[in-house]
């Protein structure tokens, strides 16, 4: 499988499969403003992780199954459904809010 490998550790316990990424996202900020444009007051942001950012591309810009997603990045369905949940609750939670958004690109 090509691709980039991305992985993170939260500590003691087994450690998490690695996640195969066809890219490695650049680190991005989304800074919310109000209608005039200007910046809203900082809040805590939002970061969003490789994985979640890649699990998204695949489920709703590529418009792929989420097996056939969760076969491209090595992890299974459920894992994928997982992150992907947590991917649009991150960012539906920034929305609300008026947080920023961090896509991060660091590996752990």
């Amino acid at each position: 499988m090509k691709g980039w490998g991305w992985k993170w550790r939260r500590g003691p316990g087994r450690p998490p499969k690695p996640r195969f990424l066809s890219f490695r996202p650049r680190e991005i900020v989304f800074i919310p403003h109000s209608s005039d444009g200007t910046p809203l007051p900082p809040k805590e942001p939002i970061v969003l992780t490789p994985d979640e950012v890649e699990a998204l591309r695949l489920v709703y810009i590529e418009e792929l199954t989420q097996e056939e997603a969760a076969k491209r990045m090595g992890i299974s369905r459920g894992t994928l459904w997982r992150t992907v949940n947590s991917a649009r609750k991150k960012i539906v939670l920034a929305v609300v809010e008026g947080r920023p958004i961090i896509i991060s690109s660091e590996t752990y």
